[in-house]
């Protein structure tokens, strides 16, 4: 079997099924993005972004541009796709600012002179996520490995929800997907807040992420924050946090108001929350031990700070 993944979650979720030397065989391509595990750094890259970086609001011009003209930030090597002749493609069509369109797959895909399957993911919950682990390992002949795997994920899920306690209404939380423009979290995003006890009410499960207003960040009344940009690692993170400090609106929030030890949470947005595949678990737990102040919940090595205010 020769697995090609255009997305790193869909790489976690083969990870999750897979075992290093099983993993290192079958994986022969994967996207810029795919930075999990580390082992697989020497996998051929199939990907890249057309985007230039910058700060937020350069990055966001950058995507807005791109989206109206219809064209797709990312660029997909054709021919080496074609040298690698892959059985299975792992590829999603929830985002296309995330990864690489569905459509440029699908096309690339046609014309190969051996045409492989092409797995779509399109996870809007966490249990849609445990049911792509099971689709990635049916693609990939691995279904009881996978069968194996998401029932141990859900079992941790399970064992995190125990340490909530229904009854009492837990805080208000602004889960910051991006900073400039501010995006609030969604897909998966709003269910975990509500299922680890507290509240998100600028958006609903399901739901896309969505830009939202000062304004409507202060109607809110947030008692907690997560700053989790999308993509953007601990150190990024950082400065992110740094630049909505010193927003006019910031001081005005319960959080920053009130502040309560780690009222205020800064969380790697490359690996945690905004990747649909295992470790959005860890995340889960971490959030359930933040909400109702059980440490002991918290994986080992989760990457969060809580900044001094």
């Amino acid at each position: 079997m020769r697995v090609v993944s255009l997305l790193p979650s869909a790489t976690e979720l083969l990870a999750s099924v897979s075992d290093q030397e099983t993993l290192s065989h079958m994986l022969v391509g994967r996207s810029h993005e795919c930075d999990f595990p580390a082992e697989l750094a020497h996998i051929p890259v199939l990907t890249r972004a057309r985007t230039h970086g910058g700060d937020s609001a350069a990055i966001d011009q950058e995507v807005s541009a791109a989206l109206t003209s219809g064209a797709s930030l990312y660029e997909l090597d054709e021919q080496l796709l074609a040298e690698l002749a892959p059985d299975v493609i792992l590829t999603q069509s929830l985002c296309d600012v995330c990864s690489i369109d569905l459509r440029t797959v699908e096309r690339v895909a046609a014309n190969l002179p051996k045409k492989p399957i092409v797995v779509n993911l399109d996870p809007k919950s966490i249990f849609d996520v445990f049911d792509d682990l099971l689709r990635v390992g049916e693609a990939c002949g691995m279904t009881k490995r996978a069968e194996d795997a998401m029932v141990a994920l859900r079992a941790r899920y399970w064992s995190a929800v125990d340490f909530v306690n229904p009854y009492v209404p837990g805080p208000e939380v602004l889960f910051l997907e991006w900073c400039d423009p501010l995006f609030c979290g969604g897909h998966w995003t709003p269910a975990l807040i509500e299922a680890a006890g507290a509240r998100h009410a600028l958006n609903v499960a399901g739901a896309k992420s969505r830009r939202v207003s000062p304004e409507e960040v202060l109607e809110s009344a947030p008692e907690r924050v997560i700053v989790c940009p999308c993509g953007f690692d601990l150190a990024r993170v950082r400065q992110e946090y740094d630049a909505i400090t010193s927003s006019r609106w910031w001081s005005l929030i319960p959080a920053v108001m009130e502040a309560h030890p780690r009222s205020i949470a800064l969380v790697d947005g490359n690996q945690m929350f905004n990747r649909p595949g295992p470790r959005l678990v860890d995340a889960f737990e971490w959030l359930v031990a933040w909400v109702n102040g059980r440490d002991e919940l918290v994986p080992r090595g989760f990457p969060v700070e809580y900044p001094v205010q």
